[in-house]
């Protein structure tokens, strides 16, 4: 067992927290009981994960999608109202990490993104959040419907494609979750396609226009295997039990 503290200022300092400024507040949103044991890991804290959590006697969730969003109305009623009641009738502990987990330079979304599309890293894309958006290159020089087959093969659903014109593929930029509108950036950047999560209706046009090649493929499928490194180093690092537990989502 180990001092929620001492996690929670561990993890801060890993992820280097206070060098954001992001759209919701990171690492403890949540307080629960002071001594944990066995973490659950997932990309948002939904009900169904908070339920889980409680099925396995957990003290910590460790998500990249927490609450108390910027923006958000500032009442505890409806679903937040059923969530933060899981979360304070049993005592346990939410810890979220947002931009500082898709930077960081090991354990972020956008470097364990690569691990698992074979992409090495090379650079990253400037941008205002150093980091944020990562360049590299394939091994080996794909066709976009190669490229479309792997992603599918390696995160376990088909990619939306908007077809460009540049073949084969080699150079990509990427950047996990919701980052559509980097794909102007990437552009610039003179790379062969860029994957990110979602998709805008503007972006068939940018694709068109530039002869990128432009890839969505999913905010949760491209999320998950930061969170998933974190709670593993996390849980090696205390001796603690962690689980990633994985909630499909078609996003």
């Amino acid at each position: 067992m180990i001092d929620r503290d001492t996690l929670v200022s561990y993890t801060d300092s890993l992820l280097d927290v206070h060098a954001f400024r992001d759209y919701a507040p990171n690492g403890l949103q949540v307080e629960g009981c002071s001594g944990i044991e066995r973490i659950v890991a997932g990309v948002t804290a939904s009900l169904e994960l908070l339920e889980a959590a409680v099925a396995r006697d957990a003290q910590l969730i460790l998500v990249h999608h927490g609450y108390f969003w910027r923006g958000e109305r500032a009442t505890v009623t409806g679903t937040r109202r059923r969530r933060l009641q899981v979360l304070l009738r049993h005592d346990i502990n939410l810890l979220a990490y947002h931009l500082p987990l898709d930077c960081h330079r090991v354990y972020g979304n956008n470097v364990q993104l690569a691990r698992q599309l074979d992409i090495d890293i090379t650079g990253e894309v400037e941008g205002e959040i150093p980091g944020l958006t990562l360049r590299g290159e394939l091994p080996t020089p794909m066709s976009a419907e190669a490229l479309s087959a792997h992603i599918a093969q390696r995160l376990g659903r088909t990619p939306l494609h908007l077809p460009g014109d540049r073949a084969p593929i080699r150079s990509i930029a990427w950047c996990t979750g919701a980052a559509q509108d980097h794909f102007e950036a990437a552009v610039a950047a003179g790379v062969d396609a860029y994957i990110t999560g979602e998709v805008s209706e503007s972006t068939t046009h940018m694709a068109r226009e530039t002869g990128v090649h432009f890839f969505a493929a999913g905010h949760h499928a491209t999320e998950r295997y930061g969170i998933r490194a974190l709670a593993a180093h996390v849980a090696d690092q205390f001796g603690l039990t962690a689980e990633y537990i994985d909630l499909d989502n078609p996003v």
